[in-house]
């Protein structure tokens, strides 16, 4: 039956498109005009104002020419024992716990990634702390020279300008004594 109403269901396609066809060579359609098909006919009612109206008759399997193919039957589920049930489920719980397997072994190598992604991270953090250490302490050491050095340069202007007052006085002294 339901190949009957798929092969109406395509007749009827069919139908609307020959109709179409046939409509642009013959402006009034001819009264009861008939379509023959293989298991059905149609015949033409006439136009109504909404339309078309058309009468089809499906012909019963018997009433079809031994040329015609046969109507197929729906194909019939075969029994399945409980065994084969049970394999089928056994089979199923199998593709269940492989497709889990898959998916944990997946995440664990997901973690495993993230760890060592982790662990280079906190190794280049680490890296560049030290370094950043000890650019300040080579920094602080090199601004400790500097000032060291200029410690240094102004002792040596101090003392210089001591000497040169020392000298000044020792100058001034020795003209007194001459002038008085």
């Amino acid at each position: 039956m339901a190949s009957t109403v798929s092969a109406y269901k395509e007749k009827m396609k069919e139908l609307s498109m020959l109709s179409l066809i046939c409509s642009c060579f013959y402006s009034q359609p001819h009264p009861n005009t008939v379509y023959e098909y293989e298991d059905m006919e149609v015949k033409e009612l006439g136009k109504r104002a909404s339309g078309q109206s058309f009468e089809v008759i499906l012909k019963s399997p018997s009433d079809l020419s031994p040329e015609s193919p046969p109507l197929a039957s729906p194909p019939r589920k075969k029994d399945v024992s409980l065994g084969e049930l049970q394999k089928r489920l056994e089979a199923a719980e199998e593709r269940r716990k492989s497709q889990e397997a898959q998916v944990l072994r997946q995440l664990a190598e997901k973690r495993e990634h993230e760890k060592e992604v982790l662990h280079k991270a906190i190794e280049d953090n680490n890296n560049f702390s030290r370094m950043a250490e000890e650019k300040l302490n080579y920094k602080m050491e090199l601004s400790k020279e500097i000032r060291e050095a200029h410690i240094a340069a102004l002792r040596e202007r101090l003392r210089d300008k001591e000497l040169h007052a020392a000298e000044v006085r020792k100058n001034k002294e020795q003209r007194e004594d001459i002038s008085g």
